[in-house]
């Protein structure tokens, strides 16, 4: 079979992308190969291509982050797993391959009534959703919170999640068609920060007592307001720079309200195979419970990654986009 990758032949712009074709790989010890069927589409994957984030090699990098398929050979010391198994996984780089080959501790299984498309757009967001209630700023019923892009992919399970959890969730998004989406999602408010100051908006919503925290994928255009949505004691979570990193932010920022700030990462969280998997299993019975939903709204064929990076920067998509090899 004629395998192939989406590389980026250097840094820069989606134009950057094209299609190689690779030597079907072989799995070594304790990897297995996957013959991927969806690969999920994520910012993180724009930091890659565009040189944000530093690249491990010179050239052709193969970018992605979240994927999903079936075990096509296993390596020796693979025990647990066997050929036709279904599994996906989260790691940085190279998932834009119609094959390719992974180490088996980070793989998790995919249950039955879960298809391969949700998988692969759930492990990333879904993950990165899982750790920021529970670890991050660990919610309790009757708290209230501020999400930041409601009607992107984590800010739509967010919003499921927190209103499951007992926690009211206050987004924002842009446009009145997003705004709808998120409200369809659990959120009990939405503003719409093209036309709102959300900062002020939050200040109403809640009697001027503010947040007890907020969840931040954009960065450097809505940290300002956020810590001043923030009530006192409160948690500014920020897990992303779509707007940007930030800049100018101090400790001084935080003195106003006694405020906490952090800077979480998700493959920290779960770097230990044994926490990956519970996570998982976690994320995937909040699914089967029919707390979350994650249907993509968005589907590419893998080979077009360029026009899927362009639709993803120019805030084209809603929730989640697969592609698919």
């Amino acid at each position: 079979m004629s395998d192939y990758a989406i590389t980026a032949a250097a840094p820069g712009g989606p134009d950057q992308f094209r299609r190689t074709r690779i030597d079907t790989p072989r799995p070594g010890p304790g990897e297995i190969l996957l013959r991927q069927t969806a690969v999920g589409l994520n910012f993180i994957d724009v930091y890659h291509r565009s040189g944000t984030y530093p690249w491990p090699v010179e050239r052709d990098l193969i970018v992605g982050s979240e994927g999903a398929g079936t075990i096509e050979a296993v390596g020796e010391g693979v025990s647990d797993l066997r050929p036709g198994d279904r599994v996906a996984y989260t790691q940085p780089l190279g998932a834009y391959a119609s094959a390719r080959v992974i180490a088996a501790d980070r793989v998790v299984p995919i249950p039955e009534g879960v298809s391969d498309k949700v998988a692969a757009t759930l492990m990333l967001k879904g993950l990165t959703a899982h750790y920021l209630i529970h670890d991050s700023h660990a919610v309790q019923p009757g708290q209230t919170v501020l999400v930041h892009a409601a009607a992107g992919g984590v800010g739509l399970l967010l919003g499921q999640w927190l209103a499951a959890r007992g926690v009211t969730a206050i987004g924002t998004a842009g446009g009145a068609a997003k705004c709808a989406l998120a409200a369809a999602h659990g959120y009990a408010h939405v503003i719409d920060y093209d036309a709102q100051d959300f900062a002020a908006e939050v200040a109403r919503l809640t009697e001027g007592r503010g947040v007890d925290a907020v969840y931040d994928g954009v960065g450097e255009a809505t940290w300002r307001g956020s810590m001043a949505a923030l009530a006192r004691r409160g948690s500014y979570v920020c897990f992303g720079q779509a707007s940007g990193p930030i800049t100018g932010f101090t400790f001084a920022d935080l003195a106003a309200k006694s405020a906490k700030a952090t800077r979480p990462v998700l493959f920290h969280y779960i770097a230990d195979p044994a926490e990956l998997r519970a996570r998982a299993a976690d994320l995937f019975a909040a699914v089967a419970r029919g707390e979350i939903r994650s249907e993509p709204r968005q589907s590419f064929p893998l080979a077009e990654a360029a026009q899927a990076h362009a639709a993803l920067e120019a805030r084209r998509t809603t929730g989640a986009t697969v592609l698919i090899p």
